[in-house]
């Protein structure tokens, strides 16, 4: 029980830092993301130093905490298996691009935006949960989770 109080409370915790971040950054402002995207027209480079700058801290934190046994607040890490590069890949990584640059957010700006309770956020935010549980039921995962016992990937120590 005490076990997933901590847990929740680190997700909380993570989430209200990370929301804060996107906030401060001007990440959840879509014109800023669109003058970051419009590389020959009028751009805004701001959001080239955010990233630079949480890369900055996230490359060497990756490291470190990889070479842990597990996460702190969970019983293992949880990293994505396939290594190569397939269509499925590619083009959720192309409709991804393109649905940022015409709309200026993707899913975690998103997410955090929803406390301004913008029509636009609120209808971007259901047009991408009704996408993901398409792409859910369309690609079989949503048996194939049915199936499984949420078992995370080992340490890759």
């Amino acid at each position: 029980m005490a076990s997933g109080v901590l847990r929740t409370l680190g997700a909380l915790g993570c989430g209200i830092v990370f929301g804060l971040g996107l906030a401060i950054s001007g990440m959840m402002n879509p014109a800023k993301v669109i003058g970051f995207l419009d590389v020959a027209g009028d751009w805004d480079p701001t959001l080239a130093l955010v990233m630079g700058g949480a890369l900055l801290i996230a490359v060497p934190a990756y490291r470190v905490i990889l070479k842990r046994r597990r996460p702190v607040l969970s019983g293992g890490f949880s990293l994505p298996a396939g290594e190569k590069l397939d269509a499925p890949l590619i083009w959720g990584s192309a409709l991804f691009g393109v649905g940022w640059g015409l709309v200026g957010f993707c899913p975690g700006p998103a997410v955090a935006a929803i406390v301004t309770a913008l029509p636009a956020v609120l209808g971007f935010v259901a047009a991408m949960i009704v996408g993901m549980a398409l792409h859910a039921w369309f690609s079989g995962e949503l048996t194939r989770r049915k199936g499984s016992s949420g078992d995370t990937v080992p340490s890759p120590r």
